[in-house]
């Protein structure tokens, strides 16, 4: 146990720095009684050989006899805290300050860091203050102090205005009578995975594993191990990919041994791998990698919807444990490698501790644990929104009861925002760590977002293709998600309040488009999109259709939004030199049929011009305006005219 009696500097160093603090002369305590003395001092001898017992009977001896004797007092003080007998060791050090204030302020400091660690902000706020009135204390614990004051009347106000939360189990098939912990969930909301602690009754030491589960008519099933990544060893900490595709997650030496394969050799720590399911089942993990592994400790990794980030908590490792603990993020490049990690700002580091980092899928709100920012004690959760300018905004605590005077993390928000996950040893559950979910705070929730899901395939054979997606934000015309549909053709990805444009493409078929117009429009995540996405095998007489080619009403200006499709379609052309086609223009029928024909003309031919200035020869491009005379649907409501005003290339040989 960690003995308080060196750490804050009590009087066991030495008589005389006894002396020095409480200006006594040479050999003086706070009482002239001699047997009072004499059972402090075995007891001080009996402490300095952990005879812990036989310590507590001296000092409590040396009380009987001498009441206002302070030292025994500051001695039973520290002794309880080395046993966590909390309540005992606050009587002591408060006794000891109702004595005589000023022979040692640190009992202040020692009252105000017990208050705190059971919850009892106000008197902790005022041992704190009391103890920063003294003139002549240490300059490293005077700093503390100040920090711990802020905490103190953090928590004080924060119990005076309690955010609404009702946490409820998550149920046994999740929950077992093990340990359940650092649940991760997919982008629909519907695939679980967690890790399970087995602890052997008997047995020493415990088995860390990897279980998921699914979501049936609104009950998670009975979680099944995941047998192709769980080894003999550790396996901790998973986050999966907004499909469910990828999993991250850490691996100690232990584990890496256990694997018995030099792809499992670590960096020196404990290291994140990754895993990608395939037919199925899931790859043997491979370790990520320099840069972002190193000698040090990586952990606790979590993948950004977008497939481009991975934030993760790097540790370094010093002889006196883990320090520096912080939060790193690195990006995936063209190339497929890993960028060298960045540290996130202070907004989000501090010169605490900081873990259990969590991207939200709307990939615009961060959540972590921290103690280096003002709280409640401890580590407790924190949620920072990406700014304008990418960068973070400031940590805002959760708030009490979500927060308490104990550590909290783990933290995981669902994908629709609403409900919240943690582990938690709170009476009533299976045993052990529990995972509970409670209904987030409208004021902490993320953006929301919708999915978009479905399966693409050839639209001749009907069999499934790998294709590639691409998402544009048509506002900057900047790729938000490059993803691929697995072998089975699934694919899933988030869409938040923005105006979409989506691509998928794959060697050898023609590619496909589609736009999502959410700018001005509330997302709704129990909404999704479902789709079907048929390619076309490249060939003379499709038509690809354009959809995200735009123009103000009544114009034929390219809107900035086109740019992307027809950059695609430019490039489509340059890898199929022997394709050429026609770029016809379609209106719906409102207006005069003579002005839709000149009007569908001119935006196919504004469409010509764009491709050419990309690079592709005038020869193989021509262009045709069909007004209102080739409907693909009726015109009769504002949904059908507006899927009617199109632009569309058909294909012919050269």
């Amino acid at each position: 146990m960690t003995r308080f009696f060196y750490l804050l500097f009590f009087f066991f160093v030495g008589q005389l720095f006894i002396q020095a603090q409480i200006n006594l002369p040479p050999g003086s305590y706070t009482s002239t009684n001699k047997k009072a003395i004499k059972h402090l001092e075995d007891g001080k001898k009996d402490y300095e050989l952990k005879k812990d017992d036989d310590a507590e009977k001296n000092f409590l001896r040396a009380i009987k006899i001498d009441s206002n004797f302070v030292e025994p007092h500051i001695g039973l003080g520290y002794l309880y805290v080395d046993h966590r007998k909390i309540d005992n060791a606050i009587f002591h050090f408060k006794k000891a300050t109702e004595i005589n204030p000023s022979f040692f302020p640190n009992n202040f400091y020692a009252l105000g860091d017990l208050y705190m660690i059971t919850g009892k902000y106000t008197e902790s706020k005022i041992s704190f203050e009391k103890f920063l009135t003294y003139p002549r204390i240490n300059p490293n614990l005077k700093e503390f102090a100040e920090k711990k004051l802020l905490n103190a009347k953090f928590g004080e106000e924060a119990i005076k205005n309690p955010q609404p939360f009702e946490p409820k189990n998550a149920g046994p098939g999740i929950n077992s009578n093990f340990y359940e912990y650092f649940p991760s969930i997919t982008a629909d909301g519907n695939t679980i995975l967690f890790t399970r602690n087995l602890r052997f009754e008997g047995k020493e030491g415990s088995q860390e594993d990897f279980y998921m589960s699914e979501k049936l008519n609104n009950e998670w099933q009975t979680a099944q191990p995941l047998n192709s990544i769980n080894s003999m060893g550790n396996e901790g900490a998973p986050t999966l990919s907004a499909d469910g595709q990828f999993m991250f997650f850490v691996l100690c030496p232990d584990a890496m041994e256990s694997y018995g394969r030099s792809g499992k050799k670590g960096f020196g720590s404990c290291d994140i791998f990754y895993s990608k399911k395939v037919n199925g089942k899931w790859s043997e993990p491979i370790n990520v990698g320099e840069p972002i592994n190193t000698n040090h400790w990586e952990t606790q990794p979590s993948f950004s919807s977008d497939g481009k980030t991975l934030y993760f908590v790097r540790g370094y490792i010093t002889r006196e444990g883990i320090r520096n603990q912080d939060i790193y993020m690195t990006q995936v490049g063209n190339d497929g490698r890993f960028s060298v990690p960045v540290k996130l700002g202070p907004n989000i580091n501090s010169d605490g501790k900081e873990e259990s980092v969590y991207i939200h899928p709307d990939n615009s709100t961060l959540y972590f644990s921290s103690d280096g920012f003002p709280g409640l004690g401890g580590l407790d959760l924190y949620m920072s929104k990406r700014q304008p300018d990418g960068e973070w905004g400031p940590a805002v605590n959760l708030g009490y009861p979500i927060n308490t005077f104990r550590d909290e993390n783990s933290l995981l928000v669902g994908p629709d925002g609403n409900l919240a996950y943690f582990a938690s040893e709170r009476p009533g559950g299976y045993g052990g760590l529990d995972i509970y979910q409670f209904k987030m705070p409208d004021k902490f929730k993320p953006e929301p977002i919708t999915y978009v899901k479905g399966k693409v395939y050839d639209s001749l054979t009907g069999k499934p293709l790998d294709a590639e997606f691409e998402l544009i934000d048509l506002s900057t015309d900047k790729p938000v998600l490059k993803s691929f549909a697995n072998k089975e053709g699934s694919f899933l990805f988030t869409l938040g309040s923005k105006d979409y444009g989506l691509t998928a493409k794959k060697n050898g078929y023609l590619f496909y488009s589609k736009n999502y117009n959410l700018k001005n429009t509330k997302t709704n995540f129990k909404d999704p999109f479902v789709i079907k996405v048929p390619m076309m095998p490249i060939d003379t007489g499709f038509v690809i259709e354009l959809n995200n080619v735009f123009f103000d009403i009544d114009k034929f200006d390219l809107k900035p939004e086109s740019k992307s499709e027809l950059n695609i379609l430019a490039d489509f052309l340059k890898k199929n030199p022997s394709i050429s086609g026609e770029l016809g223009g379609h209106t719906d029928n409102t207006g005069d049929s003579k002005k839709n024909k000149t009007l569908s003309e001119n935006r196919a031919k504004a469409v010509q011009d764009y491709l050419i200035k990309l690079g592709i020869p005038a020869p193989r491009l021509s262009y045709k305006g069909y007004g209102d005379t080739k409907p693909k649907v009726p015109n009769d409501t504002p949904e059908h005219r507006k899927e009617n005003r199109r632009t569309e290339f058909k294909l012919s040989k050269k």
